[in-house]
This record gives C-alpha cells, structure tokens and sequence, in this order.
C-alpha cells in the first residue's frame, strides 16, 4: 500500500473521486448525443436559460423546443429536480469495478470481469462495444476474441467509463492503475479504447500526488505508446493550452484534428476531458463546467472530468449545490447495488487500498 493510501485526507479524496463521477455524470446526461448537441448548441440552451457562465447542474429548458431535445432523464437531472442520482452506465462501471475488487483481488482475470458482467450487469443496460462483448460472452467466445469478433466500436469510450477504481485504489502509482485497466479493457476493446482506459486509470491515480492538473496529465501520458493517436491528441491540447489560445478556440481545432471519428470515439472524447481539466485549473465547477460544454460524450466525460477534479480537491471542497441534491444515494442496475450509499461505496474503496500490492 502507498503511503498516501491513509488517513482521513485520502478518504475524502475517494469521496471526491465518487461524488465528482456522479455529479459530472448528471450534469452531462440531459445533453448526452454529441451529434445534436454541440458546443454551440449547449452553450445557445445556457443563454436562452441565462445560465452562462455554468456554475450548477443545467437549467431547466426555456422552450419546448429544447425540452424536446433533451435526452429523457432531463427531468431527474436539472437543477432543483436532482434527487439523488440516476442510473446510468458512466456509474454502473465504477460499481462493477468495485465489486470485482471486492471479489476477485487484484489479481483478477479478464475472464473474471467478464463473468461478472453476465452474473451482475442487465444486458440492455449496455452499450456499444460493452454489449458486443455482452453478446459474444454469452456465446462462449473467450478474450481477446470478446473484444474483436463483429465489434465495430473497439476504440470507443466504454472502457475508459470503467478506469476509475482502478486509479481511486491505487493512489500515486498510475502505472499500476493503468495495468489494472487494461485488463479491464481488452475484454472489450482495442487500440486507443484500450490506452483510454490505462490513460484515464493513471490520471486518477497521479491525481492523489500530482501538484497541479498539468502534472497529472503528463504523468498520465506516460502510460500508453507516445506514438498513439490519443497520446498525440492530448498533448496537442496540452501544447495549445500552454500557448494561451483560448478554450473554445483549442477545442475549435482539435475539432477540425479529429474530423470523422465519431462523437464516443475515445479520441476527441479525450481532447474534450483534457480541455476541460487543463483549462478548469483544479476549480471543481469550472473543470465539469466546461468538460460538459465541450459536447460530446458529454456525460461520460463530465463524470471522469468530475472524479479527477474531485480527487485533486476532495470532497469537502466540492461545493454543497453538487453534492447535496445527490442525496448520497445511487441508483444503479448492477444488481444488488441500487440504492447504494455514495459514502459507503467510498469507504469500500478506501478500504480496498489496505490489500492493494505494493507500488
């Protein structure tokens, strides 16, 4: 166990971690199809609002043309309608997560994660590349073939939704973190979805001793090919965030650098998160504020944007207007977990450290 795996200041960072997830997921759910809500689009709903700058779970609509293209659970997510959390995928993942450790130890196999999906997880609550592996896993195919056979969304977000506990349970040891992911990862994906996974893994964890967010993303780079599209992606933010180009003009570009691969594509998913942390500079309503405003997957990168700035500030300093409507429960569709306490769910997760092997 790392040292920083003690005491009542890293369990309010696993807090952090937990409570950030949720409330970056319920912020991003209303908006969640990046092919119709665009950042122009977003930030057009916030104006008519008159709710920019962001500071608070999204407002409700002003028209019924807006409503009408929110995503169903608008209406459990805007503010003064939040109560507790909804379910949803972004969540189920870091409680799966939570559960295998629980179960199998750290030593878990990637057959393992894959049982335990087909004994926990309702197979319409998943999606893309997770559902293929669904699929083919109830078909008697073993990994790697999970992740390749008939599955066109390889390199898509869903392993990097699952990174989280791996990065929570290992604090300050990201390359740990980042090979506990992927064996998570290769039961469904390849390539870039898979260094998504190690990447966002190694980020939460640099993130309990990272100085600053910078620090936690170049730590995090270090974990998957340099030479990897995603790689080149973050630092390409990185480098035009250092020149001091502007937010929207950064995430403009990358835009344009990404063209085609798709709005839950790993890629320009990740120049949105890594946008949002490097221009949120560790303030944790302005990083999920503008992660969430950079479209896209917009709920899965509100919810890692939430757990890194939740980890780097803790829970405490997580403002109440995020965390109070949470309710400190979760609703969930691993079975056995709806209903869940968030606090106990943290304090699972801390205890987890003390079986952690070595850094």
């Amino acid at each position: 166990m790392t040292s920083v795996g003690n005491g009542p200041r890293f369990a309010d960072r696993v807090l952090g971690g937990w409570l950030g997830r949720i409330a970056g997921n319920m912020l991003g759910k209303p908006v969640e199809q990046g092919d119709l809500w665009t950042r122009d689009r977003i930030d057009g709903y916030l104006r008519r609002a008159d709710a920019l700058p962001l500071t608070d779970y999204l407002p409700e609509p002003a028209s019924e043309d807006d409503a009408a293209r929110l995503r169903p659970e608008w209406r459990s997510c805007v503010r003064g309608r939040v109560d507790g959390s909804c379910r949803d995928d972004d969540v189920d993942y870091a409680i799966l997560g939570l559960d295998l450790l629980e179960t199998h130890g750290f030593g878990f196999t990637t057959e393992q994660v894959g049982d335990l999906w087909l004994l926990r997880l309702p197979y319409r609550q998943t999606f893309t590349a997770e559902r293929v592996a669904y699929r083919n896993l109830a078909n008697g195919l073993k990994p790697p073939l999970t992740a390749t056979y008939d599955n066109p969304y390889q390199e898509w977000i869903g392993a990097l939704i699952r990174a989280d506990i791996h990065g929570w349970t290992c604090p300050g040891a990201p390359q740990r973190a980042a090979a506990l992911a992927r064996r998570d990862a290769v039961l469904s994906h390849t390539g870039n979805g898979v260094y998504g996974a190690m990447w966002a893994a190694a980020l939460i964890a640099a993130a309990f001793t990272a100085p600053t967010v910078r620090h936690a993303v170049d730590t995090a780079l270090t974990v998957i090919p340099a030479s990897s599209r995603l790689a080149r992606t973050v630092r390409r933010v990185a480098s035009l965030h250092e020149t001091r180009l502007g937010w929207e003009d950064t995430l403009a570009t990358l835009s344009e650098e990404t063209a085609g691969l798709g709005w839950i594509h790993t890629v320009p998913n990740a120049a949105v998160l890594t946008a949002g942390l490097l221009y949120g500079e560790g303030d944790f309503t302005r990083t999920i504020a503008l992660t969430v405003r950079g479209g896209l997957d917009t709920d899965s990168n509100g919810a890692t944007a939430g757990s890194v700035a939740g980890v780097l500030t803790g829970a405490d300093a997580i403002p109440a207007r995020w965390k109070d409507p949470l309710r400190d429960t979760v609703r969930s569709a691993v079975f056995g977990f709806d209903g869940a306490r968030i606090t106990d769910l943290a304090a699972r997760t801390v205890r987890l450290t003390e079986t952690s092997p070595p850094a």
